[in-house]
């Protein structure tokens, strides 16, 4: 096939933890080289964020990245994004109809992304699938939003819902949340998660680690990572932490991965300045002072955005992973801490009480509630035996559910369905009877 991935505000090359790098970013880049290594042809349309960017770079033999010149080459806050679509939406049809070859499909990333696709198929009558990555009527429960973005983001979602060819969900609870608040056609729905590089993540020995990062290599040791935003709630973590020491006695450091750029985001709160990366100052600036008012501050280390390649380390160098956001479509993060073989206690939301096998690979827990995660660290800290099995769990289940090459596998066959249907639906036979 020759495949057209369109993400316009996520490209796959944005640093983890970066407020405008989601598991949507890694989802985009590891799909990409999955599908070229299984021998596809492979675009990427991305919104170029850099005046540097060239228009095309070419990553390998089968797989490049066309940088789309919509809107100003630098960061464009998610709710600007919309005045520029119509533009993004130009150059990509001007491009397509330019190439020598035809693309078979379009998948789009994210509900803007999606216009772009609908655009395609209108001008030149190439199907498409969409995965939303979040849902705006999910999300506006979970934080009470009612701006204007909004509400336009509902209702072009729901339009979408209606119009493309496949809408992919990305865990159960995503799927019944498309039925459920957009009454979304069942019939057009699939369930494919997301996963992670086997080549990328691995376990790595505590120790070994631990002495990279300069980590104590006998403290307990919690990990939170990702993105530094409300909804992702590190607060609860933090809260769980000064909760562990009161009440359990365990004076626990707490690693929190994501934010600002490089070294310690605690005292960097000015990192987006730097990095033009998005608005998580102010919240990050909110999570220390709420580990000073807990007398944790000591405890909690913000270690800043960390490359790809030192992710494996910080998952094994930790004891627990803890991820509780208040939504979340799927969650990547916790099934990199599985893939590092770490015990997972998270959030019983979204794709996150699919991924974690309560009692098995960790626990689940409701969100916002650092006493019940405060209990689960403490039973953890005291039975080390079952959190070391637990993550041995975590790890089997994620190579045999979680791997890009499983998840690839199950896009490319709803790729060929959809090329199926829509051969049929134009075949001249059918359309002469």
């Amino acid at each position: 096939m020759r495949i057209a991935l369109i993400s316009d505000c996520a490209a796959p090359a944005t640093t983890p933890g970066n407020i405008v790098c989601s598991g949507q970013n890694a989802y985009v880049g590891q799909l990409a080289h999955e599908l070229a290594r299984a021998g596809h042809t492979v675009d990427i349309f991305a919104r170029r964020d850099a005046p540097a960017q060239p228009q095309l770079a070419q990553l390998s033999d089968k797989l490049r990245i066309i940088y789309v010149p919509a809107g100003p080459p630098g960061y464009v806050p998610t709710e600007l994004m919309l005045a520029h679509i119509d533009a993004f939406s130009r150059f990509v049809t001007r491009f397509v109809r330019r190439q020598a070859g035809h693309y078979d499909i379009v998948h789009a990333n994210f509900f803007m992304a999606g216009m772009v696709a609908q655009h395609l198929k209108e001008a030149l009558g190439l199907p498409f699938v969409l995965t939303f990555h979040a849902l705006g009527r999910a999300h506006q429960r979970a934080e009470a939003v009612a701006d204007s973005f909004a509400i336009a983001r509902i209702r072009i979602e729901s339009a979408l819902m209606r119009v493309a060819d496949r809408i992919i969900a990305e865990s159960p609870q995503d799927r019944a949340d498309m039925e459920r608040l957009y009454g979304a056609p069942a019939s057009r729905i699939e369930v494919a998660p997301c996963g992670f590089s086997q080549g990328e993540l691995w376990p790595v020995p505590m120790l070994e680690a631990r002495a990279r990062l300069g980590l104590d290599p006998g403290r307990f040791i919690v990990l939170q990572l990702g993105r530094i935003v409300p909804r992702k709630g590190v607060d609860t973590v933090i809260l769980g932490v000064a909760m562990l020491r009161n009440r359990h006695g365990v004076d626990a450091q707490l690693l929190v991965v994501g934010g600002g750029m490089g070294g310690d985001a605690g005292g960097n709160t000015g990192g987006r300045a730097n990095s033009a990366a998005g608005n998580d100052g102010p919240e990050l600036a909110r999570l220390r002072s709420l580990a000073a008012d807990l007398g944790v501050a000591a405890q909690v280390r913000f270690t800043g955005q960390k490359a790809r390649n030192q992710l494996r380390d910080y998952y094994s160098a930790a004891n627990i992973f803890a991820s509780t956001p208040w939504y979340e479509p799927f969650g990547i993060t916790p099934v990199e801490a599985m893939a590092c073989a770490r015990p997972v206690i998270g959030s019983e939301v979204g794709g996150i009480k699919s991924t974690v096998n309560d009692g098995v690979t960790g626990f689940l827990i409701p969100s916002r509630d650092p006493e019940a995660l405060a209990d689960r660290l403490a039973r953890l800290h005291r039975c080390p035996d079952l959190a070391r099995a637990m993550g041995e769990a975590g790890r089997r289940r994620a190579c045999e559910h979680y791997t890009w090459h499983h998840v690839a596998s199950q896009l490319l066959a709803i790729y060929a369905d959809v090329l199926d249907e829509t051969r049929l639906a134009t075949s001249p036979a059918l359309l002469s009877t």
